[in-house]
This record gives structure tokens, C-alpha cells and sequence, in this order.
């Protein structure tokens, strides 16, 4: 894992600035390479073949093609037999086997790779630049393109961080669309990123520049979602592909570990390993120090503890406080490069900090509640969507079940009947919440609509809805908000997240699992709400039976106990009227909003996060223009 840097003009002082930015996610090594109409960067963090003649920028022999490379390509030795009788390697590394297979199949090469990856190939014979990033977008590309410079040359900047391209002289503002978006969804997607002008390469694309021009190209997609018909089929179907991924991702020249949550993802991922593995395995937990309910936000902790005995790991743990956060939340700022407001962040953060001692890959449990129903979302989506079918006294009596329990934003639901509007009642914060704490000016409150509708059709309301559901969380939610965040504070530290369950072949064959082989349960009840149920039971081998128990749990922070304790002040500051920017929000009602949290009144926990983390962002970006060194 590394970071690439990137140019279309020759500048060897310039690519060399922007490696210092992001030499923290390759610590073993930089590189630049330059040519008329182009300038690379790297900064190596050396996982396969780490001689030098695995460093990059890497060129062909014949100097035509150069690449820079930020990920892992889990299949390449067996691409690299396939390309052996036409080209002579000089190295076991992965990125000369991107680099020839871009010579011979040119940029449709990515339809090959299964790995993760973000890579810039310059072709020095048609002066082309290629871009291109992995199916799921695991690993983060961004590029700022002007195509109307005064010099009249345009311009195409890229970067693995969105600060290496700020060392270029471009206009620093907020994109207020990606503004309306964060503020609505409490992430930004893609291709928005908070800065103007800065886009996001979506996942399972690729860009190609030349003659001045650009084009964006998608390569890879779910499309078929037709159900398999037979369950032992699908059941053979996951235990292959995911034991095949998990040991496919072991491929690493130096250490690797486990991130081990204490749900039956993770688990699942450390007894995979343990099976291809004869070595000791490294595992990471992370719990809360809290004065209140420690067992209610350590529960998955303690469980951690049993697998990792179980399985006999040599198992590190590390105790957090809302101190620690308020201490390190300036460089968490720094680390994200555009706001996010999960509060998560800090400890994916400190948790990295520790592995980084001992390894330098770790295995995550990412991605299975969006391919086999996991949330409990996906279990009321079916409940509304059948709703009007059910004779009515089933229909009367869920209702009442529901006015008894006050649950007035679910009852909400059931009236729609349009499958953007379902999707964004789940997943959008409560718009009469957020038009009140920002600028009138700001609110365009039909963003979201626009941009989440173009995922879906109106047949699919008709159909299996679900599946789209998790489709379209998948591609929008898993990559922007929680893929972009591991990646962030992980490389923080230099450190690789590989994550087997987002295999490409396990993402299409969940895909065309039918939604009622991974729920069973309504959801209505969470305290009973389970979800993927042919998951569990493909991957029961490896989950001892203290976790096949357990029920399903979120993985949270006590951050909403934490503002009224080691963070109150400081988050007090942050939010007062002298520092809140009031160009985009309504101080006084945001004012409102924090003390009914402190004293509370309410649970503002969502809306109150996601402004502190955009004023730190903008404090850090913007208003003091901080980027050309780490916090």
C-alpha cells in the first residue's frame, strides 16, 4: 500500500512536495518520475518483493510504459504466467504485473485484476495518462481537472490524498452541493468530494488523458441479479469464494494481522486465516474506557477477547477515552481530508497506531451487512414494501404494535412508494433537523434525490427492492463513508487494510441470493433482528459457538456520552457563535441543538458530529490553509 502523486506537465520540484504530504502512507520509500507532459509520484509502503527492484515509479525496459501503484493484486501470479512468454520480469512484484498487462491489453487490463487498487500508467509513445481504481473502491483516487488554464494548457492533477493536490496553486472553496450532501447523508459521495472542483474517481472506473481531453469509462458492475435457485448452491458458493479470498489475501512478504471486532465477520475472517496459516496470528481490538454501561459498549470487546483465545492469537487490546480523542482529533481531521462524521474515525485511528507495531497488513470484516442483509433497514424495507398485501389484521396489527412503542419514524415509511424515497428515509437525516441548524441559502434539500435516484428504476419496487438496497449501500455508503475512513486512518500509520469479504466474485454471486435466504426476521423487533442468515451459516466453521449466539450489534463509540463529558468543552468552543462559520450554518439553532443534547432533552449525537467535523475540516483546509504538514 502506498500513495501515487500526479501531474500532466513536468515539475520535478512540484511531484516532489506532494510526496512529502503523503509520505505517511509509504514510509519505506519515495520515487518521482518525469517526462515531457507528465510528472509521478510515489511513496512506497513495501508489502511484495521488497528489494529494490520493487520500488516504483516502475517503467517497462523498453521505456515505454511508467506506473505508480497504491494497493494489492491478489491474483498476479497467476496473471503473471499468462504474461511470461511475452515480456522479461525483473521483479516478483505485483505492480510489473500491472505494468505489462497494461502493455498488452491496454487499459481494459483492470477487468483482469482481482486485488484492491489505484494505480496512474503513462504511455510515453501516445503521450496518454491512464487512471484507474478498483471495483469496490477500496482504496481512494482523486483528481482535480481544469481544462480552461491561463496558459491554455489544461491541467489534470491527482492524488491517493485530497492535500497533495492542495500543493498546487487551485482555488480553495466548498463546493456547496457536497455541503447539502454531507450535511443530509453525514459523508460526501462520490463524485463530490467538499472541495470545488476536486472529484472522487468512482470505484470499477478508469480515465484516460489525452490530446487534451478526458474520459471516464466503467468497467466492471453488478448486473446480474437473478436468483440462484438452489440454496446448497449458494452456500457452496460463499464458502468457496470467501475461503479463496481470504487466503488469496494472506499474500504479504512482510506480517499480517486481524482486526478483531468480536462480531462473527471478523471472526469468521481469523478462524479463515488460521486455517491457511501455521504461524502465530496477530489480533487488534479496541474498547471504550466509560464510567457508565461499559458492558453495553464493550460487549463485542469482551467477545474479541473469547475468539482470540479461542483461536490462540497473540492478541492486543487497547483502552480508549473521550481524552484521547479530543488530543488527536485536530490530526484525525488532518488524516480524513474531507469531513466525515462517523465517530468511529478515532478509533479505527488509535487502533492503527497499535497494529503498525507489530504488522503491516491488516485483514477487516467490511462488507458483509451490505451483501447478505445484515442492517436491519433491509428487514423493514421488506415489511413496508409487503405491507399492503397482508390481510388487514395483520396490517392493524403492526400498526398498533407501533404506535405503542412511539415509533412514529418508522409508522412514516409506510407510505411511500417510491423506491429513492425508501432508500433515503433509511438512510438521510431528518430534513426539518438539518434546515434548521443551516443557512436558508444553503438548502438544497432535493439534492439527495437527485443524486441517490439515478441508482434505481421503478421496476425495482416491484421486484426484490432489497437487493438493490444493499446494492446501492454498497456503492454508495460502504465506499465513501466506511471504506474511505479504514483507508484514511489506517494509512495514517502506513498501515494496509485488506478486506477478503468485498472480493468482487462474493460481491455478484450475493447479488443473485434471494432476500429471503438472508433474513428471516421482520426487524421490527431490534433487540431480536439477526440478519444474513446464509452468511452465517456458509462461514458457521469457522465461528465459535460464543459468537453464533450473539445477537447483531453496531460497532459504536460512547461519543454521544463523551459531549457531555471529556469532549463537552472543547466541542462547546467548536460549535460558539465567534468560531462556527456562518456562512453555512444558523449558530443560534445550532446552539439549540447542543445544549438539548448535553442536557438530554434529545439525541443529537448524528447532526452535532457531523457539524464539529466540518468546522475542523474547514478550519484545517481553508480558513488556515494547513495541508503542507501533518498536525
Amino acid at each position: 500500500m502506498c500513495s501515487i502523486n500526479g501531474f500532466t506537465w513536468k515539475d520535478t520540484e512540484l511531484i516532489t512536495r506532494m510526496n512529502s504530504v503523503t509520505a505517511h502512507r509509504g514510509p519505506d520509500g519515495t520515487g518521482v518520475f518525469t517526462d515531457q507532459g507528465v510528472s509521478l509520484g510515489h511513496n512506497r509502503l513495501a508489502i511484495i518483493d521488497l528489494t529494490p527492484t520493487g520500488a516504483q515509479p516502475m517503467t517497462t525496459s523498453d521505456g515505454r510504459y511508467t506506473v505508480v501503484f497504491n494497493g494489492e493484486i491478489y491474483n498476479f501470479k497467476e496473471l503473471r504466467s499468462e504474461l511470461e512468454p511475452h515480456f522479461q520480469f525483473r521483479s516478483t512484484s505485483d505492480t510489473e504485473v500491472i505494468l505489462y498487462a497494461y502493455a498488452k491489453y491496454g487499459a481494459e487490463c483492470v477487468k483482469k485484476f482481482n486485488g484492491i487498487f489505484a494505480f496512474a500508467i503513462w504511455d510515453a509513445q501516445t503521450k496518454e495518462l491512464c487512471l484507474a481504481r478498483d471495483q469496490s473502491g477500496v482504496k481512494p483516487l482523486y483528481y482535480f481537472w481544469d481544462p480552461l488554464t491561463g496558459s491554455g494548457q489544461p491541467r489534470l492533477i491527482f492524488s491517493s490524498e485530497i492535500k497533495a493536490i492542495l500543493e498546487h496553486d487551485i482555488v480553495r472553496g466548498v463546493d456547496s452541493d457536497a455541503f447539502a450532501l454531507y450535511m443530509r447523508m453525514l459523508y460526501v459521495p462520490e463524485p463530490y468530494t467538499m472541495f470545488q472542483n476536486v472529484k472522487k474517481l468512482p470505484p470499477a472506473h478508469y480515465l484516460l488523458f489525452r490530446d487534451a481531453k478526458l474520459s471516464l469509462r466503467k468497467y466492471w458492475e453488478v448486473s446480474d441479479f437473478s436468483d440462484i435457485s438452489s440454496r446448497e448452491e449458494a452456500l457452496q458458493g460463499i464458502r468457496s469464494l470467501f475461503d479463496d479470498s481470504v487466503k488469496r489475501q494472506l499474500v504479504s512478504d512482510r506480517p499480517v494481522g486481524v482486526f478483531l471486532s468480536g462480531g462473527f465477520d471478523s471472526s469468521a475472517i481469523l478462524g479463515a486465516v488460521t486455517k491457511h496459516t501455521s504461524s502465530k496470528v496477530k489480533t487488534y481490538s479496541v474498547g471504550f474506557d466509560v464510567d457508565v454501561q461499559r458492558e453495553k459498549f464493550n460487549a463485542d470487546f469482551a467477545l474479541a477477547e473469547k475468539t482470540a483465545n479461542h483461536y490462540h492469537t497473540d492478541h492486543r487490546t487497547l483502552m480508549i477515552s473521550g481524552k484521547d480523542i479530543v488530543n488527536e482529533l485536530p490530526k484525525i481531521a488532518w488524516h480524513l481530508d474531507e469531513p466525515n462524521a462517523n465517530p468511529t474515525a478515532g478509533a479505527i485511528y488509535f487502533l492503527s497506531r497499535l497494529a503498525k507495531k507489530d504488522v503491516a497488513v491488516v485483514l477487516g470484516g467490511d462488507g458483509a451487512d451490505e451483501l447478505f442483509g445484515g442492517y436491519r433497514r433491509y428487514a423493514l424495507s421488506r415489511v413496508i414494501r409487503r405491507f399492503g398485501k397482508l390481510p388487514s389484521t395483520i396490517r392493524h396489527s403492526i400498526m398498533y404494535l407501533l404506535r405503542q412503542g412511539k415509533r412514529a419514524e418508522i409508522i412514516e415509511k409506510f407510505s411511500l412508494n417510491n423506491p429513492t424515497d425508501l432508500f433515503l428515509s433509511f438512510l438521510s437525516q431528518k430534513e426539518t433537523e438539518v434546515s434548521a441548524v443551516i443557512r436558508k441559502d444553503m438548502q438544497t434539500n432535493l439534492l439527495p434525490k437527485k443524486h441517490f435516484s439515478r441508482y434505481f428504476t421503478s421496476a425495482d419496487f416491484l421486484d426484490d427492492f432489497e437487493k438493490k438496497f444493499m446494492n446501492v449501500d454498497r456503492q454508495s455508503w460502504l465506499t465513501d463513508e466506511s471504506l474511505l475512513r479504514s483507508d484514511k486512518m489506517t494509512m495514517a500509520f502506513g498501515l494496509e487494510e485488506r478486506v477478503p469479504i468485498l472480493d468482487y466474485r462474493l460481491v455478484e454471486l450475493s447479488a443473485r441470493i434471494p432476500t429471503k435466504w438472508k433474513m428471516t426476521h421482520s426487524g421490527l423487533r431490534s433487540d431480536s433482528f439477526k440478519g444474513k442468515d446464509i452468511w452465517r451459516e456458509a462461514i458457521s466453521e469457522y465461528l465459535p459457538r460464543h459468537v453464533l449466539r450473539e445477537p447483531k450489534r453496531g460497532w459504536f463509540t460512547p461519543m454521544a456520552k463523551w459531549l457531555r463529558t471529556d469532549l463537552r468543552s472543547h466541542v462547546s468552543e467548536i460549535l460558539s457563535s465567534a468560531h462556527l462559520n456562518p456562512d453555512f450554518f444558523n449558530a443560534k439553532e445550532v446552539q439549540r441543538m447542543w445544549q438539548d443534547h448535553l442536557e438530554g432533552k434529545r439525541y443529537n449525537l448524528n447532526l452535532i458530529w457531523a457539524i464539529v467535523m466540518w468546522q475542523l475540516w474547514y478550519d484545517t483546509f481553508i480558513k488556515n490553509n494547513d495541508t503542507g504538514k501533518k498536525l
